[in-house]
């Protein structure tokens, strides 16, 4: 699979299989994770791999109830390093949001390669994250993204252009709007 056709095969997946995700598996998604580029390479970040069925049930809790999460065999949990990062990066205090976002999403993509999927968490009570997890509280929990085979063979469904916004909404050449 190239990376476009893992572009466009990837959805949220909100529902998933009991079936582990094997050793070597888990081993390229954090390979993937690992080599997502980051401002000046600072890669001001930690990952945590939760595997615990009664973790996975309180992240989803903490998650405003997204109880389907605990589904998945896997939730990765991204945290930032606020202090590690590139400071002022465009509107933001730091790089973390956007650094650990880039890592995510190289997960997922990597993901649909191994023909699992992936939904990113960004609703979540952080505070309850970070006792659940024992995260230091200089420790930003940036996203959380559950990870595992679907439960439907046949759940990714073509992309419905009709949703999507056409190229003359999204893209402008050499101004805004141009």
């Amino acid at each position: 699979m190239n990376v476009f056709e893992a572009i466009k095969n990837r959805r949220s997946v909100r529902s998933f299989s009991d079936r582990a995700i094997p050793a070597e598996v888990l081993e390229k998604m954090k390979l993937a994770i690992r080599y997502a580029p980051s401002a000046c390479n600072f890669q001001p970040w930690h990952f945590i791999i939760v595997t615990d069925a009664k973790l996975r049930g309180s992240l989803a809790q903490a998650a405003n109830d997204q109880l389907w999460m605990a589904q998945a065999p896997v939730t990765m949990v991204a945290c930032g390093f606020a202090d590690q990062a590139y400071k002022k990066m465009g509107g933001y205090d730091n790089s973390i949001d956007i650094d650990l976002a880039i890592a995510l999403d190289h997960l997922s993509l990597a993901a649909v390669e191994e023909g699992l999927g992936t939904c990113w968490i960004g609703a979540f009570k952080e505070e309850e994250v970070k006792t659940i997890l024992n995260i230091p509280n200089n420790v930003k929990v940036v996203g959380m993204m559950p990870v595992g085979y679907p439960a439907t063979a046949n759940l990714i469904r073509p992309i419905d252009e009709s949703r999507r916004k056409a190229d003359s909404e999204i893209f402008s050449t050499n101004s805004f709007g141009q």
